[in-house]
């Protein structure tokens, strides 16, 4: 368990831990670890995998076991296959997770605009992940990455205008 997260049962099954010679048994793995990254980044907020990284997500220290630094990549390699996770640099070391679609997100910006009567007004971007009004939303502490692609899809549908200001902080977005 971490941060309230409870791992499925083949967390617990050590053969889940190497990735299957068999192609129908690997994808069946691959998407039961898939299934799992997208949970576990969900429930802990996580936006970005670090490969290299010692995570809980690809350990279980209590039946000895690690994911292979192959084997998260080859996972990973799947997830941005479905759309749902993007190589952050060329060496894959790091992958920006979409554990809600784009298409998802800009519907949560949507409503909560509307629901907060925030059309024809102007936020920045900092102030549409951290700023007092999302505190308490599923905006808060989005990942910027993860908004600047919710605001280029809202802005080719037309339902925002977006600028640049003199510092990454200063970007804004005016809500059409």
């Amino acid at each position: 368990m971490t941060s309230g997260f409870t791992f499925p049962y083949f967390f617990n099954y050590p053969p889940y831990f190497t990735l299957q010679p068999v192609k129908e048994t690997r994808d069946k793995q691959v998407a039961l670890w898939c299934s799992l990254i997208l949970s576990f980044c969900q429930s802990t907020k996580t936006y970005i995998i670090d490969v290299q990284s010692e995570s809980r997500l690809f350990s279980n220290d209590s039946i000895n076991r690690k994911l292979s630094y192959e084997a998260r990549a080859a996972i990973l390699d799947e997830l941005v296959a479905q759309g749902r996770a993007e190589w952050v640099d060329k060496s894959k070391t790091q992958c920006l997770i979409f554990w809600k679609r784009v298409e998802e997100w800009a519907a949560v910006l949507m409503d909560f605009v509307r629901t907060f009567g925030l059309s024809d007004s102007v936020m920045t971007m900092d102030e549409l992940v951290g700023g007092d009004d999302v505190r308490g939303t599923e905006l808060f502490g989005l990942h910027t990455e993860v908004l600047a692609r919710v605001l280029r899809l809202l802005e080719a549908q037309g339902k925002v205008r977006t600028f640049k200001g003199s510092t990454a902080e200063e970007h804004g977005v005016k809500f059409l």
